[in-house]
């Protein structure tokens, strides 16, 4: 056996021992089903005889200890505990005739020698079977005793690690030094390096509590939010575009920023967890908790004619199921959407079971990502009030009876019976649906001043436009209502009472209005209830009329000055009319009265700044259908969703923990199962994932799966004491974070040793403290950071820094968009450039970036020439390097107070005398040669950043941007060491 597979298995069993010893070794030591014979059982053997009954050869199941001591269909038995020479299992597997020998030879599956013989010792030593582990709720272990250096330690951690070390005769490195540590804390915690001064704080502090101390302010600083939402977005697949061929633009951001607002407030994880599955499920949910359900409106939706809504809907839906199974519980649910898991418990049926939960959600693949959330600031609040009370109070005065008001009513009364007709004078004209949440669709509206039809020139707009309606075709004179044919209709969105409108080019006379109807189909029945308005320039109304039946296919309306109902009342008595008569003529005369203008007048601007604001942003969420729309569930053939079976209820596999009894089987109930203290998964999963981000991997390896294909833990009794005690910290992140970062163990020097790079190349024992690549965003930001230029502004839309002018298209041929963010947009972190899925930005992907098309566990860790092309050529680091050029040359008196400056700027310790050697002969080699070529200088300090301090010399501002360049793509600068 290869050293690198020997020294996996030493991980899991726990012993080191020669393969001369192996065979032996094992006739001592109690063989355990989870330790030793599942992983050989699910790789070599369940594909053919596990779970999955469709495919199950033979009759026989080897999952389960029922299946494998049940007679085959041959009849013969392949487990008698205690009797490997009477199993047919060991038998089979031991055979020389191929023919016979299991696992076939075309499955590429064969036995290794020494697992023939420890599935013999296993029967050999009764077959015991027990659940897989990780379903099994975990229990706090004690901590184990260590034979030396009891005092190392510094928390219940380090006692699990030393005792695994001493196992296997190593000793844990020295502490690193301040510098090393104060480095790594600050990137671990916050994404971004310390500055000059606070290394120097930290490195002169004698306070006993001076880590202590650290920890606790870069955990409180704002930046912690930011760094560490980065991985909860790639587990949330969040990205700013839709997906697929034509990829759009998505306004999804408002739940980037609710997630960064939940690390920096410390939200405990099952508070996290229940907003984002089910927070609309909550009563009365806060719009927080609205968008927080954003987590499952992430998943991809195709715009592009010719889908089939439904379809991509189903796929949503499945997305939701396995990402919600990954990121929660570690399982890959994916396999049994098509059949029966190949290798975990977990049924087709139950996987349908667990995708009904989700499969009422009203979202269905629209192109408008309905429903939102209107996400409104303070401000826009405040304003909101302050200007409805304002309307309120202006209302009332136009309601308020006076004297002078009731003869001014009375004269113009009398003006009316006298000439009924009087010519209006409007700017707008506006038809609407009143009262009503309806598809608002108008072949053409003609306004008649004589015989000329003045709408023609006038400019249309409407509430929303969809389906290509746009509202200027209905004044594009145009009476044909086909929609299909004309393609001459307007068409708004499915609003609450839409509205078309037309502003003419200045007040005037109208004499006559026409309106013509959609046509095609039964659609023009949508106009039914249909209002017409004449409006003044403040959009004040001047006439109107309601109309209870859609024009077929147009109605003409002739304009007098009075509306016909209201003249109707001027000719009745004044003493003989009703309470209602009186009250209809006493609210017209007000909107036309000239004593209330300037009331009218200040009413419609500010009934007009209301209907103009907007929210800050909207944000897709999850809602379900009404109990009345529900959809029902069935199992789909292979994955189908056009070939289905049986119909199922709501529910979770049966081989994890329940759902409370009596309880509705909905997002919220999954959410409280997900993070119930029973649940033996989901705090292994938590605590994994951050122990894998501090020390670069997790005690479970295959982090996103903890299933039967999954490795098993480096260190048990650990990851059952960590998942626990994140139970009884009550899910507080930070307190856990700050757990693993005071430890001894995070605290040792990342120096290797020849020793411990053969005995533990992967440093899956933690014998030194951790070292491996930044990531992406982390690179990035940290070069800004060094330069000065990094932006601290929070929140809002994404942006789009510099990158490559190479052309860049989105897939399938669409165009890219890519303007350049001014000011401080333009050096803002990483998490906040825009992320479009179909073409990622491209200096992040080349560190391994996702591009977020679905959940992204763990991310990939490579190292390739084209990342240090990256960073020696990117727009981005080229100024990064000439903004760290002018702080170098504004700081101390010589080139070795500069430069020894500039390197604890980007590495935070000193440099050694010969680093700062070799940098100074840098320096001045670089100075030499700008000297006879300034114009090559002016274009090494300037391009892109932009002209240099006045008086500056660009000469040494070109030289010390090279120097700039060497520090930024020193190998340092991109690892946490």
């Amino acid at each position: 056996m290869s050293r690198m597979k020997l020294g996996l298995l030493l991980t899991i069993v726990g012993t080191l021992f020669s393969d001369a010893t192996f065979a032996d070794d094992l006739a001592v030591k109690p063989i355990d089903f989870n330790r030793d014979i599942r992983s050989i059982l699910s790789n070599k053997c369940f594909t053919c005889h596990g779970p999955d009954e469709a495919e199950r050869q033979a009759s026989l199941r080897l999952d389960t200890q029922a299946g494998a001591i049940t007679p085959a269909d041959s009849g013969d038995v392949a487990i008698v505990p205690g009797k490997p020479e009477q199993s047919a299992l060991i038998a089979r597997i031991s055979s020389d005739d191929e023919s016979e020998r299991m696992p076939p030879a075309d499955s590429g599956k064969k036995l290794t020698p020494k697992e023939v013989q420890l599935l013999s010792d296993w029967v050999q030593q009764g077959a015991a079977y027990s659940a897989h582990w990780s379903y099994i709720k975990p229990v706090r272990p004690e901590l184990p005793t260590l034979a030396s250096h009891q005092d190392w330690p510094k928390n219940e951690i380090d006692h699990f690690i030393l005792a695994r070390l001493q196992q296997e005769k190593l000793a844990p490195s020295a502490e690193a030094d301040r510098y090393a540590i104060v480095r790594r804390l600050s990137l671990d915690l916050t994404g971004l390096p310390p500055t000059v001064e606070e290394v120097d704080q930290f490195v002169n502090d004698q306070d006993p509590q001076a880590y202590e101390n650290l920890v606790d302010r870069l955990l409180e600083k704002k930046a912690y939010g930011e760094h560490w939402a980065r991985m909860w977005l790639d587990l949330a697949r969040y990205a700013d575009s839709a997906g697929y061929a034509d990829d759009p633009p998505r306004t999804i951001w408002g739940f980037r920023d609710y997630v960064i607002r939940s690390l920096n407030d410390n939200k405990p994880f099952d508070q996290f967890t229940i907003e984002q599955i089910a927070g609309d499920l909550l009563p009365n949910p806060t719009d927080e908790q609205l968008i927080a359900t954003a987590f499952h409106r992430n998943t991809l939706t195709n715009n592009e004619g010719g889908t089939n809504d439904e379809e991509y809907r189903n796929v949503a839906v499945v997305d939701r199921v396995n990402t919600t199974m990954a990121v929660w519980m570690g399982t890959t649910m994916a396999c049994a959407q098509c059949h029966t898991h190949k290798y975990d418990p977990i049924t087709q049926e139950e996987y349908f079971r667990f995708f009904a939960i989700f499969n009422n959600s009203e979202d269905a693949d629209r192109r408008d990502e309905s429903p939102l959330v209107e996400v409104w600031t303070d401000e826009q609040r405040k304003q909101e009030s302050d200007w409805k009370e304002e309307v309120g109070r202006l209302k009332a005065e136009l309601v308020a009876d006076s004297p002078a008001l009731r003869e001014a009513q009375a004269a113009w009364e009398a003006k009316v019976a006298a000439d009924e007709r009087q010519a209006v004078t409007g700017r707008f004209v506006r038809v609407e649906i009143v009262d009503r949440e309806e598809f608002l669709s108008l072949a053409e509206v003609q306004v008649f001043r004589g015989d000329e039809n003045v709408a023609r020139k006038g400019k249309a707009t409407q509430s929303s436009t969809d389906y290509d309606g746009p509202p200027e075709l209905a004044i594009d004179g145009n009476t044909d209502g086909d929609y299909a044919q004309a393609k001459s209709t307007t068409h708004t969105k499915k609003d609450k009472n839409p509205w078309w409108l037309v502003e003419l080019t200045e007040p005037m006379a109208i004499d006559r209005i026409a309106v013509w109807n959609r046509t095609d189909g039964n659609v023009g029945s949508r106009l039914n209830g249909y209002r017409v308005s004449i409006l003044d320039d403040q959009q004040q109304p001047l006439w109107k009329q309601d109309v209870a039946e859609a024009p077929s296919p147009s109605r003409e309306f002739a304009i007098t000055g009075v509306p016909a109902e209201v003249l109707a009342i001027v000719k009745v008595p004044a003493d003989t009319r009703d309470d209602k008569q009186k009250q209809q003529l006493a609210d017209y005369y007000r909107s036309i009265s000239p004593e209330l203008k300037p009331v009218r007048e200040r009413l419609g601007k500010v009934e007009k700044q209301l209907a103009a604001l907007t929210p800050y942003t909207t944000v897709p969420v999850m809602r379900d259908l009404p109990s009345d729309k529900q959809r029902t569930t069935k199992i789909q053939l292979r994955g189908n969703f056009l070939q289905t079976s049986d119909e199922v209820t709501a529910g979770v596999p049966a081989a994890f923990n329940p759902v409370p009894e009596n309880e509705p089987i909905n997002r919220l109930a999954v959410a409280k199962w997900l993070v119930d203290e029973n649940n033996p998964l989901t705090a292994r999963v938590v605590a994994n994932r951050y122990w894998e981000a501090i020390f670069g991997v997790g005690i479970v390896r295959t982090s996103e799966e903890f299933g039967s294909q999954g490795e098993l833990p480096s260190n048990p009794e650990l990851l059952d004491w960590l998942a626990t005690e994140l139970i009884r910290l009550k899910w507080d992140r930070k307190a856990f974070l700050k757990l693993l970062v005071t430890s001894a163990t995070y605290r040792q020097s990342s120096a290797v040793t020849g020793e411990l790079v053969e005995r533990d190349p992967d440093n899956r024992l933690l014998a030194r403290g951790p070292r491996f690549r930044l990531s992406a965003e982390m690179i990035r930001d940290q070069s800004l950071f060094a330069s000065g230029l990094l932006s601290d502004r929070m929140y809002g839309p994404p942006v789009k820094p510099p990158q490559p002018n190479i052309g860049l298209s989105a897939a399938f041929g669409g165009g890219i968009d890519w303007t350049t963010s001014d000011g401080d947009d333009r050096y803002r972190r990483g998490l906040y450039t825009t992320w479009r899925r179909s073409n990622p930005y491209p200096s992040m992907a080349a560190f391994d970036a996702p591009n977020r098309e679905v959940c992204t566990i763990t991310r990939d860790r490579t190292n390739t020439p084209l990342q240090a092309l990256v960073t020696l050529n990117d727009p981005v680091y080229i100024e990064a390097a000439q903004a760290l050029s002018r702080r170098i040359a504004s700081s101390g008196e010589t080139t070795e107070a500069k430069l020894t400056h500039g390197f604890r700027i980007c590495l935070a310790r000193p440099p050694s005398d010969a680093e700062l050697s070799r940098l100074v002969s840098l320096y001045n080699s670089t100075y030499a040669e700008f000297k006879d070529a300034p114009e090559q200088a002016m274009k090494m300090a300037t391009d892109p950043l932009g002209s240099v301090p006045e008086g500056s010399d660009v000469i040494a501002l070109a030289a010390w941007t090279v120097v700039g360049n060497v520090l930024l793509n020193l190998d340092e600068m991109f690892l946490k060491r």
